[in-house]
């Protein structure tokens, strides 16, 4: 027996893995599943399209009901959920301007001289009245506003409020949280 006869004997036998070596079709399946395949431009899209709708219906759910975190960025946070009730507990001018200018315009097709001057005062005198009662509410606000969060960012508030005073009350989103008259509360 020679030296290179043996050497095959005295090698320990490897221990089996207890199953079949996969076969090279096999093996390059289980890679290109594991494998994550880049979307293509087409499939990107319809991705992204999904989420901006998934988004939107959520945000739409939360503005009926004025609660959760799935409001807009607009609508987030104290200080616009304190706005919000703030303008919802008043009975606003500007919540009647569109209303009353359209009968007002409707008005001014009437050709009789007296019809002509109610439509020209009644014009000057809602534009003044919600100019005061804006202005009004503007004041105010500022006012509650540094009282109740003295250390956050109030910016944009009170733009918030005046475009908020002008829609009817049935039409805003987020929905009224309280009655007319009631307190505004803080919420987090």
């Amino acid at each position: 027996m020679t030296q290179e006869n043996a050497a095959p004997d005295d090698r320990t036998q490897a221990a089996k893995k207890g199953r079949a070596t996969p076969s090279r079709k096999e093996a390059e399946a289980a890679r290109k599943k594991a494998m994550k395949t880049p979307m293509t431009r087409k499939e990107q899209m319809q991705r992204d399209r999904q989420a901006r709708s998934d988004l939107r219906r959520r945000q739409q759910e939360a503005l009926r009901a004025g609660k959760g975190d799935a409001l807009p960025p607009r609508d987030r946070g104290p200080v616009r959920a304190f706005v919000r009730d703030y303008v919802d507990r008043r009975r606003n001018v500007a919540e009647y301007l569109l209303p009353i200018l359209l009968a007002v315009l409707v008005l001014s097709f009437v050709q009789a001289p007296l019809a002509q001057l109610v439509v020209v005062y009644a014009w000057g005198v809602m534009i003044l009245l919600t100019i005061l009662d804006e202005v009004l509410l503007v004041s105010g606000l500022r006012k509650q506003l540094k009282l109740r969060f003295p250390g956050e960012s109030t910016r944009g508030a009170t733009g918030y409020a005046v475009l908020r005073s002008t829609q009817l009350r049935r039409f805003r989103l987020p929905k009224p949280a309280i009655a007319r008259g009631e307190e505004p509360r803080e919420r987090v």
